[in-house]
């Protein structure tokens, strides 16, 4: 696939401009600041920018030479907004969206690309990485923070550097080693909800070079939704994580890395409201539902009646890296064992507590994974080269279910027109006219999708930075990646065991030769009835395929002066084929997208500012989205294709204003739109907005008092911004946005987190406050539409309000 010229003329000339006037703008103001600076040196030496050394070309390198859109989340962030996993510091990173409403279910985008699906047999467009191990799919990718050293965001597609499934670009989380002296801490975190955060970690020293490093924390909340019926606390936080880690080393030139990390998640699944008015019970609401009417759910009470709601995750990995220098260079082996069992099960679709209109959705997942890696590098005066090979086997299994009772299913049928009245409760109430003391109502009705995936992806690569002369770098690239997967569809009827033995009752005393109705009748399914399914009950069906890709990536970098570079790349990411888990027989081809990028990093020690800007175009193929199909009488999950392309500006800045003030800015511009795409609506929707923000942007303010003897106080204060949803027919039809004015789906977003910390001179003792959403705003981040043609129901689930809290924290 190539990029066309004529396509690049017109959407590059608007990225180039926008790239180009930022860094010339903040130069321009930057040499008009105040001349204090300038004529007094040692103001300018008292102060200095902290360098950054990030890992993202594989090798160690300062953030300001590395030639890729890349921000850093550093520690200090991740405690300055309190963050326990991914989903709590997306909104700081301009462009990376996690929906984390279901740790063991979650979706990554970035800059406007994501997955959306929830199957086995399709993988994420953004890749997660620990220590440069891709953690794989969603079920064991959110796992909370234990001695994370930082993240690095990388924007764009990485096929090149980090493989498959970085079509969007990349997440690398690099934890902290164990060192050589002894030291530990711990810090309790309490606050609002019943919020109870308890972590700590404990560093020994076994030797000359070796050093074993221990965490562990434990979390808990009771949650901020309560039923208004039951008063059960309906959204409760339950996990706790270990982690151990070894380093040694064997002679002057090898090194060891082991790593073990084992977490227990099980807490209540996620909450749902009901929007739409009910009448009094038993009666049921009108279709086709009034969107007009919904209702707010942040200003209305929660009721839901879930059986068995639960999110379970039993997660352990175990990572192994030995690294031998050379004298040509070094080798480093890379060994990773991960697995989890999950569950997210009786996840409330209707948002009632009512039996007649009662459905939930139960996604259970077990996986299995190995990787392993070999990489070579090494640099002589003139180039820095990497070269490796990689093998990663994955086996899954996937249940997808749904689950209501008989009594929603006379009211699907009556709502569908296929009887009237319903089928289980008339036949209930003419049993009882003759005398018969069984019903047919109330029995539980589960319906289910299995799918299991076995994986096996080689890779071979190498990646050369040629230094040209002091000034100007070459950079060729590129990764050969062959992916295979086996996969199987088992779709049985439906699981009803009480309903059946109830119906032989009434078999065995003639009641069904009496009516003249047949028992078969009774024994249909509800959910899962598009023609592949009905075709196939009860049967196995599988198919395997395989994929091969090449990803290369070519940057130029050259440097005007020690602290200004300009760069250009063009690069390939891709994300492997697959299968759609609930449509038998459906596959799908590799995604993949070209990405151009220019920019500009630029560093002003004189005034402690450092600022990168960047301007992108990419153009994405083949990209496979699984949605929920609202055309049928009964929704079904499709595959749906298209292409996208996009252009936008990156741009972050860093600025140490004085010896205690710091602040930073990170944004992103991005106008993505479809290419080509006919939704499965048949609407033509080529040239129409994705629906991603224009705008996004992070900014933030800290402040430290030096209290001398008394130690530090620092304050902080962060705010981010996400605009408003660009909408569609589709993302209307989806819910996604536009659907009702109560409810303002796709509104712009704000979050403002603050945080006051107090820090003894010895760095041993302290304390901190902090308030998380200070606004209190929350945003309705989706729609449960599976019941909205059936059963008139509609949920929203939406975004947690203010939280607050207090900490103590202990340092040896």
């Amino acid at each position: 696939m190539s990029l066309k010229p004529h396509i690049l003329g017109v959407s590059l000339r608007r990225a180039l401009i926008g790239a180009c006037a930022l860094p010339f703008a903040f130069s321009a103001w930057a040499q008009t600041a105040p001349a204090a600076a300038q004529q007094d040196p040692a103001a300018r030496d008292a102060v200095t920018l902290d360098r950054i050394i990030v890992t993202a070309q594989s090798r160690e390198q300062e953030l300001q030479d590395v030639p890729i859109a890349l921000q850093v989340v550093t520690d200090q962030l991740i405690d300055d907004v309190a963050a326990e996993d991914l989903g709590d510091i997306d909104s700081f990173v301009p462009g990376l969206v996690v929906n984390s409403n279901q740790p063991t279910q979650p979706s990554f985008q970035l800059r406007g690309i994501q997955t959306d699906d929830f199957g086995i047999g399709t993988d994420p467009a953004v890749g997660v990485y620990v220590d440069g191990v891709y953690a794989g799919r969603g079920g064991g990718v959110l796992l909370p923070f234990t001695d994370v050293e930082r993240i690095e965001v990388l924007k764009g597609p990485q096929g090149t550097l980090f493989g498959r499934n970085t079509a969007a670009g990349a997440i690398s989380i690099i934890t902290r080693k164990p060192v050589d002296e002894f030291e530990g801490r711990a810090r309790l975190r309490l606050g609002n909800y019943g919020k109870a955060y308890l972590e700590g970690m404990l560093n020994v020293p076994t030797g000359e070079d070796s050093a074993f490093r221990f965490n562990a924390l434990a979390n808990h909340s009771d949650g901020w939704v309560r039923d208004s019926v039951t008063g059960q606390d309906l959204n409760p936080e339950d996990n706790w994580a270990t982690r151990a880690a070894f380093k040694t080393t064997f002679g002057d030139a090898t090194h060891l890395f082991l790593s073990w990390d084992h977490e227990k998640l099980d807490q209540r699944a996620q909450v749902t409201t009901g929007i739409v008015s009910l009448p009094a019970a038993p009666g049921v609401p009108p279709l086709p539902v009034d969107e007009t009417a919904y209702l707010d759910p942040r200003k209305i009470a929660t009721s839901n009646d879930a059986e068995g709601s639960r999110e379970y995750r039993r997660f352990d990995g175990v990572t192994l890296i030995v690294d031998h220098a050379f004298e040509w260079g070094s080798l480093t082996s890379t060994t990773s064992w991960r697995d989890y069992d999950s569950e997210n099960r009786a996840v409330d679709e209707d948002g009632t507590n009512r039996r007649n209109l009662y459905v939930d959705s139960t996604n259970t997942e077990s996986n299995h994974s190995v990787y392993q890696e070999f990489k070579f590098a090494g640099s002589t005066d003139r180039i820095d080269w990497v070269a490796g090979a990689s093998y990663f086997q994955e086996s899954a299994k996937q249940t997808s279910e749904v689950n209501t009772f008989t009594d929603a299913v006379d009211t699907i049928l009556s709502n569908l027109g296929q009887a009237p009245g319903g089928l289980f409760g008339p036949i209930s109430d003419l049993a009882g006219s003759f005398g018969i003391p069984v019903t047919l109502r109330g029995h539980r009705w589960n319906e289910a999708f299995r799918n299991t995936l076995d994986t096996k992806a080689y890779a071979v690569y190498g990646d050369v930075i040629w230094h040209v002369n002091d000034k100007f770098n070459l950079t060729l690239g590129g990764r050969f990646t062959r992916d295979e997967k086996d996969f199987t569809w088992f779709n049985s009827l439906r699981y009803a065991p009480s309903l059946d033995l109830a119906l032989d009752q009434l078999q065995f005393l003639g009641f069904f030769d009496a009516i003249g109705l047949p028992r078969e009748q009774f024994v249909f399914d509800v959910a899962f009835i598009d023609p592949p399914a009905l075709l196939n009950k009860g049967i196995k069906n599988s198919a395997s395929q395989s994929w091969n890709d090449f990803s290369p990536r070519l940057v130029a970098d050259y440097h005007f002066d020690d602290n200004t570079m300009g760069f250009a790349s063009l690069a390939k990411g891709y994300k492997a084929g697959g299968f759609n888990s609930l449509q038998i027989g459906s596959e799908f081809e590799n995604e993949e997208v070209w990405n151009f990028e220019t920019g500009i990093k630029k560093a002003l020690p004189d005034y402690r500012l450092s600022f990168n800007a960047s301007a992108f175009y990419y153009v994405y193929d083949n990209r496979q989205a699984v949605v929920l199909d609202m055309t049928t009488e009964i929704p079904r999950f499709v595959v749906d294709t298209s292409d996208l392309e996009a252009w936008g500006l990156d741009f972050d800045a860093r600025w140490q204003a004085t010896e205690g003030l710091g602040l930073d800015f990170n944004a992103e511009y991005i106008d993505s739109t479809y290419k080509e795409y006919v939704n499965p609506q048949g609407v033509d929707l080529a040239g129409e907005p994705t629906g991603t923000p224009h705008w996004s942007f992070a900014a933030g303010i800290d402040y430290l008092w030096n209290l001398g003897d008394n130690g530090d106080v620092r304050f902080v204060l962060r705010h981010a911004y996400r605009g408003k949803t660009r909408c569609n027919d589709e993302s209307v039809s989806q819910g996604a946005c536009g659907v009702s004015p109560a409810l303002d789906l796709g509104e712009a977003q704000n979050l403002t987190d603050a945080r006051i910390a107090w820090t003894s001179a010895q760095g041993r003792w302290g304390w901190a406050i902090y308030g998380n959403n200070l606004g209190d705003n929350q945003y309705i981040n989706s729609l449960g539409t599976y019941g909205k043609t059936v059963l008139g129901t509609v949920g929203a689930r939406i975004t947690e309000p203010r939280t607050y809290g207090m900490e103590v924290s202990l340092k040896f």
